[in-house]
């Protein structure tokens, strides 16, 4: 449902274009230094501002309603809200005939008999990853003496950033989008991390990334490659203080080696494009065109790197 985890267990409501949303994040020890500026530099990094990236703009100013006293936090649970301040419902109005190609606009409707809410794409807008930013800065001071590391390195399927913003400008003047690949690095996992079988660190992070809009594939270490491999190659010698390698991402049979994690995630397209796609018309009952109006990223992939470092926090605190 809409919350994950067992003993750090995390909560996120609300919908994009609703007045609030925010997280209930149950499990957080007692002691922990947290005022509303510990959140300002990883919102910063998940905001728009780039070029491909929306031109929605919200203050995003975390709001803490329990669970923090002077300044640390009680071990009570901790709610955070953000307002949503700069909205245009209008722009969605068209999906109500014509659900985008893509998106959740029609499955939601169909599965909660249209009594969701379709505004900004309702709970399965990328906006509901802000409060999962918030749990991951605070996950982050859990786990404290852990290092995490995520970053774009692909980009349309172009590896050379020097060549992402002429790709974007190209795409963006088409009316079109683009995907990418996160990889993100945690360093300084202990060794014993994961609960196999079901729960094995592998298992986890990927429930935990496939939960964050528009993901399409997860892999570990040497990843998909590893196929092509001989045990030889793929394999992770020992050394006296640890693997000499990492092709297996720094987890052995679903629990952390104490080598790094390494994982990268594939960001899909983005849905809204205004680029004119043929699709139906549930209301004249025929196929039409479809031109999305309103303020979608020409590449969302752009602001998912945070958003992977705090899912990947998120499961970490958990196993702690």
């Amino acid at each position: 449902m809409n919350s994950f985890g067992r003993i750090f267990r995390v909560s996120i409501f609300g919908e994009s274009h609703g007045p609030q949303i925010g997280v209930v994040i149950d499990g957080v020890p007692e002691g922990i230094e947290l005022t509303e500026k510990d959140f300002a530099g990883d919102i910063a990094r998940r905001a728009p501002g780039a070029a491909g990236t929306t031109p929605r703009k919200e203050s995003d100013e975390p709001q803490i309603l329990s669970g923090v006293f002077d300044g640390h936090t009680t071990g009570a649970p901790l709610a955070i809200v953000f307002k949503n301040e700069n909205t245009r419902s209008g722009d969605y109005a068209q999906f109500d005939e014509m659900p985008r190609p893509g998106h959740a606009d029609y499955v939601a409707s169909v599965k909660w008999d249209w009594a969701n809410d379709p505004r900004g794409g309702g709970h399965f807008s990328g906006r509901l990853t802000l409060p999962v930013v918030a749990a991951g800065v605070v996950a982050k001071k859990v786990l404290d003496g852990m290092d995490f590391s995520a970053s774009l390195v692909e980009l349309g399927g172009c590896a050379d950033p020097d060549g992402w913003p002429e790709l974007l400008a190209r795409t963006a003047s088409e009316g079109d989008s683009l995907g990418g690949i996160v990889e993100c690095t945690v360093s300084n996992v202990p060794i014993g991390l994961g609960e196999p079988f079901w729960d094995s660190l592998e298992s986890l992070l990927s429930h935990a990334m496939f939960s964050i809009p528009g993901i399409r594939g997860i892999e570990f270490g040497d990843g998909f490659r590893a196929a092509a491999l001989k045990g030889s190659e793929h394999n992770d010698p020992f050394g006296p203080e640890g693997p000499l390698k990492n092709g297996c991402g720094g987890i052995n049979g679903g629990i952390s080696n104490g080598a790094p994690l390494v994982f990268r995630i594939a960001v899909k397209p983005t849905a809204s494009i205004s680029r004119p796609q043929q699709t139906y018309n549930f209301k004249t009952e025929r196929m039409d065109t479809l031109e999305i109006k309103g303020r979608h990223d020409v590449c969302f992939a752009q602001r998912v790197p945070v958003i992977v470092e705090a899912m990947a926090a998120i499961v970490l605190a958990d196993l702690v």
